[in-house]
């Protein structure tokens, strides 16, 4: 086999994959689901995360949380809150990224019940009560509220202090009131607030929803307030940094280190974190699936040296050197990798760009992955060729046209 070129190896190697085309598919089918499975575990990795990453941006990532700061007496023991301005809206409103401010002030209402009518029932007496807070015209926005029917009270009623509740969800339910167009008033005590809203839901501050809130002028004079408690603030994507180092300044210039601030960073350590660990395990599944894939490659390419002894030992005869007897049989080994890893990472795709949209979501394939991954297959084809084509190689001509190894 003076003449045996590179050409007579791929035409060989291709006689030797084509001649038993069932047990090329079995082959194959190994590789196929180990490469099917890196792309879709990886896939969805990156599609999971992508989802987790719309959910932390969509909240946390343009929240705020502003709150008054304390500060330690001339003793060093005793320490007094510092209030925020009840101005606070407008102030932080004139910061870059700011969209939307709400006050608000837990209060409480001591001996006085909060009901529907205006006669205590004595078998009522351990009913749990609504919560009770304060706030201003801006809680909905702030807070990514919907009312469920009704309407927000706005500035006008803050300012003369009107009698009006807006209640959550829980809370209406708890009162037993579902409507608003009929005026309902509720009791808090002996005085009378008419209901104008419900509100059906926030992503932020749950506990709004099993609450009774009135507005901060309307809490000053009926409740006392001396001011509020914190500051809810929606922001945009990425402007954390900068709330956090403008606002104690436009709240307290004179004493900046007495508000705290709590708004998220540009890279949030949790999001990152979750898409770590999602991709980790992920990466390790696929891992697994590639082990049984390259095995069962190698086992059927050494099953096939066993069973083309007679062969092998023919074109040694002829001439054929030990490095060409091993370079067909990593040269065939090779193409089983590629075209699993081919068919592999067209069904990978396939089934995540499927999931994504059964799911309604955005999918995410890097299309290096894609590539990499029926690249992948001849790899793991020539690794686990490499020891059944040196046994191959290894053969004495003598031994092996007589049929033994």
């Amino acid at each position: 086999m003076k003449g045996f070129g590179l050409r007579d190896l791929v035409r060989e190697s291709g006689h030797g994959i084509g001649a038993r085309p069932g047990k090329l598919a079995l082959t194959i089918l190994g590789t196929v689901l180990g490469i099917a499975a890196l792309v879709v575990t990886v896939g969805m990795a990156q599609t999971g995360g992508g989802q987790i990453a719309r959910q932390f941006d969509a909240v946390a990532a343009t929240q705020a949380v502003v709150q008054p700061g304390t500060t330690q007496g001339m003793d060093g023991s005793n320490r007094a809150r510092v209030a925020l301005p009840w101005d606070t809206p407008e102030r932080l409103g004139r910061l870059n990224g700011v969209e939307a401010v709400v006050l608000l002030a837990d209060l409480d209402a001591g001996d006085r019940r909060i009901t529907s009518v205006p006669l205590v029932d004595p078998s009522a007496a351990a009913q749990v009560q609504p919560n009770l807070v304060a706030g201003s015209e801006q809680l909905l926005p702030a807070l990514r509220g919907t009312l469920a029917t009704g309407r927000m009270f706005d500035a006008g009623h803050d300012t003369r202090a009107d009698r009006v509740a807006v209640l959550g969800a829980s809370a209406a339910e708890r009162l037993g009131i579902n409507r608003v167009d009929t005026q309902p008033s509720i009791f808090i005590g002996e005085a009378a607030y008419t209901v104008i809203g419900i509100v059906e839901d926030v992503a932020r501050r749950r506990d709004v929803l099993d609450a009774v809130v009135i507005p901060l002028g309307t809490a000053r004079a009926d409740f006392g307030l001396t001011a509020p408690s914190e500051a809810q603030v929606r922001i945009a994507i990425g402007a954390g940094p900068l709330l956090t180092e403008q606002a104690p300044v436009a709240l307290a210039p004179n004493s900046p280190e007495n508000v705290s601030v709590q708004a998220p960073s540009l890279g949030n350590r949790l999001r990152e974190n979750v898409q770590s660990d999602i991709n980790a395990i992920f990466l390790a599944l696929g891992g697994v699936a590639l082990l049984v894939g390259g095995l069962g490659i190698a086992n059927v390419t050494l099953l096939g040296v066993i069973e083309r002894v007679g062969e092998i030992g023919l074109r040694r005869a002829l001439g054929a050197s030990r490095r060409q007897i091993a370079a067909q049989f990593i040269l065939e080994s090779v193409t089983i990798g590629l075209l699993g890893g081919l068919i592999g990472a067209a069904l990978g795709s396939f089934a995540v760009v499927g999931v994504s949209i059964a799911q309604e979501w955005t999918p995410i394939l890097d299309l290096r992955l894609v590539g990499g991954a029926a690249l992948l297959g001849g790899v793991i084809g020539l690794v686990a060729g490499a020891y059944p084509a040196i046994k191959a190689a290894s053969l004495e001509p003598v031994a092996a046209l007589r049929g033994g190894l």
